[in-house]
């Protein structure tokens, strides 16, 4: 019975942390609390373990708080590769990617669970309560919270899928080649570049904004030394990440880092979320494609 909510835990326990790690582990403890449950006393164990690993979640995540506040440079999201069913349904690929983690991670950690909760998996305000442990109508006032706030900086765009693949696999092919006039052409003139290294390799501290200045920093890549890595013994992939279109850098048989893009409504590039830190490539690194519908 509960392996046959697994996937559904990892990807409830994944949204609201944004780490993988830490979303195993919350599922792993649900696991065992579900073990020492007397099964004769859940109703519905779907959502029964579903308020369990939100609680759990949630828990973590205001323990890992001040870990996030004082990380060196920006933190983003562990990125994660997914299925081409993730990608085919808008709304789960975009509650998933990469642009909506980072604006959850500015929500209070209630906000984000009660968020998560409602808004990608439905539950009731009634469920979320039981869930989080809080009234009704807190919930509600988060809820809203959330939801505005989610709204004043993650605004809908409806970019065909296709074109984002295509936008992906010319940009790919233009900093490989240190192409800086097709960069320019694929990036909005107010694209931001986030970079994360954790302080545990060379990267920007502050984003970097701006059609030329990113486009120089990409077109770099094929001419610059990288982690140890000469331009020559590096290779890209073109994969799926969190629910879109992204890149893969491997180098000396390990994975150096993840690029991922954001796009307006006409298909350029308004943010790009490029991920070193070797600690949050492991599940690259492993191959795990995640289902993270969401059922």
């Amino acid at each position: 019975m509960f392996n046959q909510h697994r996937n559904l835990l990892f990807s409830v326990a994944y949204r609201i942390l944004g780490t993988v790690a830490d979303a195993e582990d919350a599922v792993q403890e649900a696991w065992i609390k579900w073990s020492a449950t007397g099964r004769s006393q859940v109703a519905d164990p779907k959502a029964y373990l579903a308020r369990i690993v939100s609680n759990l979640a949630l828990e973590r995540l205001r323990s890992t708080r001040h870990q996030r506040e004082t990380y060196v440079g920006p933190w983003l999201p562990e990125p994660i590769l997914t299925s081409g069913d993730t990608a085919d349904d808008i709304t789960n690929a975009e509650s998933v990617s990469m642009a909506m983690l980072v604006v959850l991670e500015t929500l209070s950690p209630l906000e984000r669970a009660v968020f998560v909760l409602r808004e990608v998996f439905d539950f009731s305000h009634a469920e979320i309560a039981e869930a989080v442990e809080r009234s009704e109508a807190a919930v509600r006032q988060a809820a809203h919270r959330a939801r505005e706030h989610v709204r004043a900086r993650r605004p809908r765009f409806t970019a065909d899928r296709s074109r984002q693949r295509d936008a992906t696999g010319r940009f790919l092919a233009a900093a490989t080649g240190g192409d800086i006039n097709t960069l320019m052409e694929l990036l909005s003139p107010d694209v931001t570049l986030w970079t994360d290294g954790g302080g545990k390799v060379r990267q920007a501290l502050r984003p970097v904004v701006g059609a030329q200045t990113v486009a120089a920093w990409f077109a770099a890549i094929g001419e610059v030394t990288y982690q140890g890595v000469e331009p020559a013994d590096m290779n890209a992939e073109l994969v799926e990440i969190n629910g879109g279109p992204g890149m893969v850098f491997i180098g000396s048989g390990r994975v150096i880092a993840t690029v991922t893009f954001d796009f307006d409504a006409d298909g350029r590039i308004t943010a790009i979320h490029n991920v070193a830190n070797p600690d949050k490539l492991q599940a690259i690194a492993d191959r795990t494609t995640r289902d993270v519908g969401t059922p």
